[in-house]
């Protein structure tokens, strides 16, 4: 698939098929994404792969910690945005739920939408990043590199992905159950699988800023 038009037509998939991915396909995508530059040719990111009865242990230890009301403890702490931002993020929420008929005041269809998230969006594979603690934001920031050469990498494959802060809201866990040490901390989580063509929600598309939004041009 040629780069840009993985670009353009690569979205946050969160609904699946049930179908696992190959465990070769995995292997063959991840052995190439890693090819994403990092700092000083680093290569900081470790993450974990998950699938079968390992992921079904995630989801529902995940989401019981949500229905039990615990209270999140990410790593890495959870943003907070102004405007215009802010604003950015509640437009896209409120034309997702109208994509798919829950209304704001439908606490309980809101509560498992946002339950669904833990779930990996029904998922049959995903992935957990993670970090070792002695390193920083650049690490980060490289860790996000890769996880962009895997979103578009994935397409080729006919898979679908969706980058998930949301699965590193328990990160007690994700230690548990995948033995990550405390020296590591967790980045980020993200869904991968054969998207389901049927699903509503996977015909919603976010919207972007023009591009003078955000550049500024300088002797060009």
């Amino acid at each position: 698939m040629e780069v840009f038009a993985a670009i353009r037509s690569r979205r946050s998939v969160r609904a699946f098929k049930p179908d696992p991915v190959p465990k070769k396909v995995l292997e063959e995508l991840l052995e190439t994404c890693i090819q994403a530059p990092s700092w000083g040719n680093s290569q900081p990111w470790e993450f974990a792969i998950v699938g079968g009865k390992v992921i079904e242990e995630l989801k529902q230890k995940l989401l019981a910690k949500a229905e039990a009301a615990v209270s999140p403890n990410p790593d890495i702490p959870w943003p907070s945005f102004g405007p215009p931002w802010d604003e950015r993020r509640r437009q896209n929420g409120r034309r997702l739920f109208d994509a798919l008929g829950i209304g704001r005041d439908d606490a309980k269809k809101r509560m498992e939408w946002s339950n669904g998230m833990l779930r990996f969006f029904g998922a049959p594979n995903g992935l957990i990043f993670y970090l070792d603690r002695s390193l920083g934001t650049w690490s980060i920031l490289d860790t996000g590199n890769l996880m962009a050469h895997i979103m578009l990498g994935a397409q080729p494959y006919g898979l679908g992905t969706c980058p998930e802060a949301a699965v590193a809201r328990y990160p007690d866990v994700l230690r548990e159950v995948l033995k990550i040490p405390q020296t590591k901390y967790i980045v980020c989580g993200m869904a991968i699988g054969y998207p389901d063509p049927n699903a509503p929600v996977n015909k919603f598309h976010s919207h972007r800023e023009p591009l003078n939004t955000y550049a500024t041009w300088h002797g060009v």
